[in-house]
């Protein structure tokens, strides 16, 4: 068999008879895709069934044959951008002729691929795809500029630019903080003239005031002077380690050459530097036994008391701060008391020991110096994030938090003259510094977009707010603005696609608008505008802050490693998610939007690359149905919206639903719907923004959810009687309305925002809504204004703080969280009903509730709202 197939492989066969030499064809040449008349019927059938559709309405093609005359006319959906096509020749032909034609001209209006195939969504020749590049989750984190030098330069720089924070109002009733200068090498910018930044204590609030003073003159010796003072204080009340306050003023006499984080911190005593405390605190600490040292300069008579290091003059413990070798602990001394060790000391017990009783049996030290007074000392302020805000639990106060009584003879002293107001003013400071370096990055992000964005003034606080991440549990976050900022790139890039493709249908349209504003897309136009390393995503730890003029190793070198990268400073790598990253784009939208308008917003979008067009090409020449009133009432309907048309034909398009196929009538709303659905949103949004900008970000999203939803807006429809003015065809809609018109008509008469508004209804009459809003907007020329006038009246009343229904699946949600329950749903479909079981465990006990209702997401919440209420009553 093998031999025989061999010999046949040789022998020539005739060529297969071309088919296409018999019939009519089209080919596309770039391809080879060929139809044929015979296959055109099916390919328009295959291109009717990928155009928008929904329960009420599938798109079909019509055809009507006058035999008589010999012609066929082709009526395609409203949706599809060729709407009717004629031809003529043999009637038994004619179907396919017109399908061919047909075929034809949908390929050169871009409904046809190359390749003969419907559209199904991807962008047009002239709107490549976006390519987004494989995410590096490793990204830099930026550091400023202003604050990087190194100590050698700095040292002799001799003028430097001066700012005074001053600490208005108290943490701890107890203080009055003194007020500190940093100083540092150049002009931070006019954003730091004067500004202002919340701290937030366990009891009550203050407020840090920042104001330029000026220049000052400093030499190299006092340069030397205030470091060792900031590293020394400042090391001391963060990491609360002796050999780390000796080690810091130990290299702090050295200016090194190595990069570092360089500025100065100066306490001001009455308005003037207080340099004979920062000579006299740290000197002993540098150099322990210099006899010198053990009185200070202005002490007339000296009164020398034993400590751990020996004699030091009453005047050296007298504000100070002393450390006791014994547990290892750091004391702010604020005097004497008029005790000595043989004094009695009460315990909570009741008992009554004397201290030197206390200390032996506690500790097993022996007091032998009876007769010295003890000192009054407490521990030192505690350093933490004050940028948080958070509810403080009552804590039982310990017993050095009122006060402690020290043997002289324990301590050895580590800074004097330090005042307790000093050491407040100065455990602020990591936190007060941490927010000017945040802001002195985001007046460089300002700077970094360009020359066009400097014409909008926007303060670098909002900028701020803007890219920092509700994980940092501080006084505001990006999630506000991303809400705004997230309505607006929707209504402007769906405004761009609405002119700019002007023959594509809302499903094509949608699935366009979801590629250029993807997460994906917008971490990529971040990552390329390097915009990612001004995210903050971490909660401040004041533990891990640098303290300036510290890391630095004994051979000078700096333990800090500074990247440069586009003339920035990198002091690490951080894992970023791509979501969050997008989410800071929309949230400086949302900055440049509330602060400068949309202008402003507009302008960032085109300066990060974003390739869209604002209002310039949506067309105003459309196809004029000339007798709108032969279709609706556009008297009365102008009455409902309290607004009148100057193109009636777009009103008559915003009713008609893609049933509905008269001859001489003009598309049907989708297009609109898909317009309007934007320009509602950033409304609503902006509203509610702007009405109440104290509300939190969860209550903007629930004000927000509450009132843009289909829900809401069919509610609203049924209320105005608008159901009486859509133009369809479908029996099956008709019928649906018909049902709920008749057996609730009751709850049309109330609010509709809130999710169970207008529950059952069709989502015809919510589209309705969105595609009226879609042609006020185009008719109005782009007024939003006039749109939110017109659509106002049909919502009212609106949600407020007070009426808003929050989601029920989101309120179970949250219940269970706080109570570390599970739950968990299961969905069902059938015979038209969806119906779902939401089950949460408690406790070993299941606990569940099911609802039907018209759809899942319906269904879903109406379950969720049942189990709520029944968790409410059973568990506390």
């Amino acid at each position: 068999m093998r031999e025989a197939s061999l010999k046949l492989a040789s022998t020539m066969c005739q060529p297969l008879e071309d088919t296409l030499l018999q019939e009519e064809y089209y080919r596309v040449e770039s391809t080879g895709a060929t139809v044929t008349m015979n296959s055109s019927v099916q390919l328009i059938y295959f291109f009717c069934s990928k155009l928008p559709s929904d329960e009420y309405f599938k798109p079909l093609p019509r055809f009507i044959i006058d035999k008589e005359l010999r012609t066929c006319t082709l009526y395609l959906p409203n949706s599809s951008p060729v709407q009717a096509v004629n031809t003529e020749g043999e009637v038994s032909a004619l179907k396919k002729a017109v399908c061919l034609k047909a075929c034809r001209e949908l390929h050169a209006v871009g409904a046809l691929t190359d390749y003969l195939l419907p559209e199904f969504g991807f962008p047009c020749e002239e709107e490549p795809d976006i390519v987004v590049e494989k995410y590096q989750h490793e990204q830099p984190e930026y550091f400023p500029e202003e604050f990087v030098y190194n100590w050698l330069y700095f040292s002799r720089l001799g003028i430097y630019y001066c700012y005074k924070i001053s600490v208005e109002g108290c943490l701890k009733t107890t203080y009055c903080p003194n007020d500190i200068l940093l100083a540092v090498k150049c002009d931070l910018g006019p954003d730091f003239v004067s500004t202002s930044l919340k701290l937030f204590g366990e009891q009550d609030n203050a407020s840090v005031a920042m104001k330029y003073v000026g220049n000052i003159h400093l030499n190299q010796e006092q340069v030397v002077m205030a470091r060792r003072f900031q590293t020394s204080i400042l090391s001391l009340l963060i990491n609360k380690d002796h050999s780390e306050v000796i080690n810091a003023v130990k290299y702090s006499h050295e200016m090194q050459v190595s990069t570092g984080i360089v500025y100065l911190l100066l306490p001001l005593v009455c308005g003037k530097v207080d340099w004979c405390s920062m000579k006299f605190s740290t000197s002993q600490v540098y150099d322990a036994s210099n006899k010198d040292i053990r009185h200070c300069h202005s002490c007339k008579q000296v009164d020398l008391l034993q400590t751990k290091d020996g004699p030091l003059c009453r005047c050296m413990l007298q504000n100070s701060i002393v450390c006791t070798p014994h547990n290892s602990k750091f004391y702010a001394v604020n005097g004497f008391l008029d005790l000595n060790s043989k004094s009695l000391l009460h315990l909570r017990d009741g008992r009554a020991l004397t201290y030197i009783n206390y200390f032996d049996t506690r500790h097993g030290l022996s007091l032998t110096h009876e007769n010295q007074p003890l000192l009054a000392a407490r521990n030192p302020v505690e350093v933490r994030n004050f940028l948080q805000k958070r509810h403080y639990k009552n804590k039982k106060e310990s017993r050095t938090s009122h006060g402690v009584e020290l043997p002289p003879e324990l301590c050895r002293l580590v800074m004097s003259p330090v005042s307790n107001n000093t050491l407040y003013s100065f455990s602020v400071i990591p936190s007060v510094m941490y927010r000017i370096q945040c802001l002195l990055l985001s007046a460089r992000l300002k700077d970094q977009l360009g020359p066009t964005m400097q014409q909008f003034a926007i303060p670098a606080l909002k900028i701020l707010e803007a890219v920092t991440t509700k994980e940092c549990q501080e006084e505001f976050s990006q999630e506000s603005l991303e809400t705004l900022g997230d309505s607006f790139l929707k209504y402007v890039a769906t405004q761009h696609l609405y002119g700019k493709y002007k023959l594509q249908h809302e499903g094509t349209l949608t699935k366009m608008k979801k590629n250029l504003i993807s997460n994906a897309a917008l971490c990529q136009l971040a990552c390329s505008n390097n915009l990612v390393g001004y995210i903050q995503g971490e909660e401040f730890n004041p533990k891990g802050w640098i303290i300036p003029g510290l890391g630095y190793d004994m051979c000078g070198n700096s333990k800090i490693s500074f990247l440069s990268s586009n003339d920035m400073h990198i002091l690490r790598k951080m894992s970023v998610r791509s979501k969050r990253i997008a989410d800071t784009v929309e949230a400086l939208i949302g900055a440049y939007l509330g602060a400068a308008g949309e202008q402003a917003a507009f302008v960032f979008l085109k300066s990060l690359g974003l390739d869209i067009e604002f209002h310039s090409n949506i067309p105003l020449e459309r196809k004029i149905v000339l007798k709108s009133e032969k279709f609706i009432n556009v008297r009365s309907l102008e009455m409902i919206l309290g607004y009148e048309f100057k193109d009636t034909s777009l009103l008559v398009e915003a009713l008609t639903h893609g049933s509905y196929q008269t001859a001489g009538a003009t598309a049907c709303y989708q297009r609109l719907e898909f317009l309007g659905d934007a320009v509602l949103d950033h409304l609503f949004t902006i509203y509610f923004y702007n009405q109440y900008p104290e509300c939190t970000p969860e209550l903007l999203t629930d004000l927000r959810s509450a009132s843009v939803n289909n829900n809401c807006y069919a509610h609203a429809a049924a209320k105005a009687g608008l159901n009486k003015h859509i133009l369809h065809s479908s029996l099956q809609l008709h019928g649906r309305m018909a049902y709920y018109f008749e057996n609730f008509k009751q709850p049309f008469t109330g609010p509709s925002h809130g999710w169970e508004a207008g529950i059952g209804l069709p989502k015809v009459l919510g589209d309705v809504i969105e595609s009226l809003a879609g042609a006020i907007y185009l008719d109005s020329k782009y007024d939003k204004e006039v749109v939110w006038k017109s659509m106002k009246q049909l919502l009212e009343p609106l949600a407020t703080p007070e009426t808003v229904e929050r989601d029920p699946v989101k309120l179970l949600q949250e219940f269970c969280a706080r109570r570390s329950y599970s739950s968990s749903y299961t969905k069902a479909h059938k015979d038209g009903v969806s119906s779902v079981v939401v089950e949460v465990q408690v406790e070993g006990t299941t606990y569940s509730a099911t609802e039907t209702g018209p759809d899942k997401i319906v269904a879903k919440k109406l379950a969720a709202k049942s189990l709520l209420n029944n968790l409410k009553a059973i568990v506390p």
